[in-house]
């Protein structure tokens, strides 16, 4: 029994000698984890420092176990990190540069290849802060700002604002961690692969490496043959569709070069998985470049007369592209039909007096939303997509709201309509409205959508016909109310006086049937002739 009182005696002896040692460990855990923000230089990941920096701990010599902190900061430092965010990529200090981030163009829009500076809301030298607006940035959809995710100063502005057609992953601005750093970008200028690098040769984490497949080998570049020098590409297949990106039509139509020669040349642009982009045109009007190009004759001047070019915005330059792509491949039919809003004219006054307080105004054009979006639920069809090989059906009914604004045609979105009151979707309609004419729409809010409503009655239009927005199978065109002589058998003329509201049903008919777009208008109808079948 001694002997076992002896041992465990020893062994409180050697704890509590110990405890002294643990304690001092932890403390200095505790105050490197909590330093870790400031130590730590921004370009270097967190979690890889502080793996290095808590391995250290075990030494028990403090000078020594300071030096390799040090020692691992410097290595750290000289090693590139990974990227940041999608647009945000970090570097460390390379030759008399001290660390810092290099901010390139995002893609904003799935769509978006080139982008414009519209404004830089900060200036060199400005402090930055987590969510701070950078930059103004007019995308082919909307103009949207551009936050930053990183805190710092902003050193240097490498694109001015006002340029135009800036590719995507060019380099826009620099960020830094120190102030006093900001001097040392006075005179920076980017190389020229540093300026033009794509958002692409960004590394990827593990993960998203792993999920992306990797790349199709580049295509032989087949040289045009010498022996028949032509004064144009060679037409192959007149007629036949070439997948090919935006920039890359905006490129060939510029200099004039049939999609299809740069096709069959480089084997690219056959099937949906490999389209042909404007890195591809480029290097084909490379290869032709000594033969003389034939270009296409411009408009005849007509003596005397003036005229102001206007310059294609890019939302103006998308909206022509989607709205022709449109009438090529959608086969359009146009379905009309009368509706008489007397009913809905009285509820919608007895309701706006009950919401006067809440500073909430219903509008027709709130009741006409809820409508499409109940005779969307009742007949589904219209609420489709042609896919090629299937045709989708949406659960639910996300209508997008044609808003006219300086920048062109935006179509915001309400979600979910058929489950909203009317009161819900004039609150979603003037604050969408709002935002899409002051550029502040995000992609979330435009992108998308299930079926569109275009209302023109506000200008006095009596009917028209809209195109259909792709990848949608409707649009509703409204035109205004007026006043009609009806014939009523209950009044004692024989007629009475309504408000009559026409509308014109666009439709595809790969996905919606005549007789079926006529049960649509007939379900439309109902719901606004009878507004409280919309409550049932």
């Amino acid at each position: 029994v001694g002997g076992d009182s002896d041992h465990h005696h020893h062994r409180l002896l050697h704890i509590a000698a110990i405890l002294p040692i643990i304690s001092e460990m932890l403390r200095s855990s505790a105050a490197l984890r909590a330093a870790l923000p400031r130590l730590t230089p921004r370009n270097v990941p967190r979690k890889t420092s502080e793996r290095r920096l808590t391995s250290l701990l075990t030494s028990n010599d403090k000078k020594i176990r300071g030096l390799r902190i040090l020692e691992a900061h410097a290595v750290e430092a000289k090693k590139p990190t990974a990227v940041v965010s999608p647009f945000f990529r970090g570097y460390a200090s390379n030759g008399d540069l001290p660390p810092h981030i290099k901010v390139n163009l995002p893609a904003l829009s799935p769509t978006m290849e080139m982008g414009t500076i519209i404004s830089w809301e900060k200036k060199e030298g400005d402090v930055l802060n987590e969510g701070d607006l950078l930059a103004e940035i007019e995308t082919d959809k909307a103009t949207m700002g551009m936050e930053t995710p990183e805190e710092g100063y902003l050193a240097k502005i490498v694109v001015p604002a006002g340029e135009k057609d800036i590719p995507l992953g060019k380099l826009l601005c620099i960020i830094v961690s120190d102030e006093k750093d900001v001097s040392a970008f006075k005179d920076y200028q980017p190389t020229e692969e540093a300026s033009a690098a794509p958002a692409a040769a960004a590394s990827p984490s593990p993960a998203a490496a792993a999920a992306t497949p990797p790349p199709p080998p580049p295509p032989p570049a087949v040289m045009p043959p010498a022996a028949a020098p032509t004064t144009s590409p060679p037409a192959v297949a007149p007629g036949s569709f070439v997948y090919a990106s935006p920039y890359a039509k905006k490129l060939s139509s510029e200099q004039n070069i049939d999609l299809s020669a740069i096709a069959q040349v480089s084997g690219i642009g056959h099937s949906a998985a490999d389209w042909l982009r404007g890195s591809d045109v480029q290097k084909f009007a490379s290869q032709v470049a000594a033969g003389p190009q034939v270009s296409a004759p411009g408009p005849i001047p007509i003596p005397g007369a003036t005229y102001t070019d206007m310059p294609i915005s890019n939302i103006r330059n998308v909206i022509a592209k989607r709205l022709c792509l449109s009438k090529q491949s959608i086969p359009h039919y146009y379905l009309s039909i009368d509706v008489c809003m007397d009913e809905v004219s009285q509820l919608r006054q007895e309701f706006n007096k009950l919401l006067e307080k809440e500073g909430i105004k219903i509008s027709f054009n709130d009741f006409i939303i809820k409508a499409s979006a109940l005779a969307c639920k009742k007949i589904p069809e219209a609420n489709s997509s042609w896919l090629d090989t299937v045709i989708r059906q949406y659960n639910n009914v996300d209508v997008s709201v044609a808003v006219s604004t300086d920048r062109g045609l935006i179509t915001p979105i309400v979600f979910k309509a058929e489950q909203k009151g009317l009161a819900t979707i004039a609150s979603d309609v003037k604050a969408l409205a709002a935002k899409a004419r002051e550029g502040k729409l995000q992609p979330h809010e435009f992108q998308g959508g299930t079926f569109s409503v275009s209302n023109l009655g506000m200008f006095g239009v009596k009917n028209f016909s809209a195109i259909i927005n792709p990848p949608q199978s409707c649009i509703l065109a409204v035109g205004g109310t007026e006043k009609r002589l009806v014939v009523d058998e209950e009044s004692e003329q024989g007629f009475r006086v309504a408000h009559i509201m026409s509308v014109t049903l666009s439709c595809d008919h790969r996905t919606v049937d005549g007789a079926v777009g006529a049960q649509w208008l007939a379900a439309f109808k109902k719901y606004l002739e009878k507004p409280s079948t919309m409550i049932l």
